[in-house]
């Protein structure tokens, strides 16, 4: 009788112990990747100006061991203050015509044309002047009564030869991917006005697990 009630406390201490162990893993294993995410970001960035001067000048500004010493933050902020040099240089009128006619030249040259066009559409399309995943909304592209999440890029598909349909781009859960669909209107629903675009996004790719906050005045 005493060893059950010991093997019974032993059990017990032990589910206590893997619900602790538990939620911790919930807690700390965010914070852990989004760390992670970030020190990876930033010492790529940090390692790209001294990688790229070794490379160009391999001798000339060498100092330690035939190699330029990596100073912790300093690539990093030269890369940060380059990018916001070049973001305010383009709209300055002379140079936003330059950056035009370059922009043109990548476009219709074979081959560049598609690398360059897509991934710019894509970026612009997320921070842009072209935002796109501004609309978010259900979409019913499965079966009856069975709806996703997506967000309408192109309110008109006549140039398809489809009328009265739209395009509507449905991420994928955990991934960076999605498809891209031509719905009609019919099978199209809003979300409440209160949705945000970056809260339908997060609760799509978190695979629901997102509260959404559909009231407005919240």
């Amino acid at each position: 009788m005493q060893s059950f009630l010991e093997k019974f406390k032993n059990k017990k201490i032990l589910s206590v112990l893997a619900q602790f162990f538990f939620q911790g893993v919930v807690l700390l294993a965010p914070i852990g990747v989004t760390i992670w995410v970030i020190v990876s970001l930033f010492n790529w960035v940090d390692n790209f100006l001294p990688n790229l001067l070794n490379t160009l000048f391999p001798v000339k500004f060498a100092i330690v061991d035939g190699k330029i010493p990596k100073v912790t933050g300093l690539g990093f902020v030269v890369a940060i203050s380059l990018v916001l040099v070049i973001g305010w240089l383009s709209s300055l009128f002379f140079v936003e015509r330059l950056v035009s006619v370059f922009d043109k030249i990548l476009d219709r040259t074979p081959g560049i044309k598609i690398i360059y066009s897509s991934v710019k559409d894509f970026l612009e399309a997320f921070a842009g002047n072209k935002k796109k995943f501004d609309q978010p909304v259900l979409v019913n592209v499965d079966a009856l009564d069975v709806w996703r999440i997506g967000f309408i890029t192109q309110e008109s598909t006549d140039h398809l030869g489809l009328n009265e349909h739209v395009t509507v781009y449905v991420p994928h859960s955990y991934a960076i991917s999605g498809i891209t669909y031509m719905v009609p209107l019919s099978r199209i629903k809003r979300l409440p006005p209160g949705v945000s675009a970056s809260e339908a996004m997060k609760y799509t790719v978190s695979g629901g697990v997102t509260d959404v906050d559909d009231d407005p005045e919240t």
